[in-house]
């Protein structure tokens, strides 16, 4: 995603460190680090709804045995 060079992260961190200073510096990298889990954890949580509702709208289909003529749903039991 980003091509980042030895030389674009030391003066990053160089901006950084002059912006915050020596003792806020390590407070803000882990306010960033728990800002980006809490993105990625509420990204993840999202494509898992979708799946489980997906998931659950093929649950609820009732299937129909061609051969027997049966609908296998939970009021039927499956022909043997």
């Amino acid at each position: 995603m980003f091509n980042f060079g030895t030389q674009e992260l030391i003066l990053v961190l160089v901006i950084a460190l002059v912006v915050f200073g020596p003792g806020k510096l390590p407070e803000v990298g882990k306010a960033i680090g728990k800002g980006i889990n809490e993105f990625k954890d509420a990204v993840s949580s999202d494509k898992k709804k979708e799946k489980e509702e997906k998931v659950s709208d093929v649950a609820k289909v009732e299937t129909i045995d061609v051969e027997a003529g049966a609908v296998n749903d939970k009021k039927h039991k499956e022909i043997e």
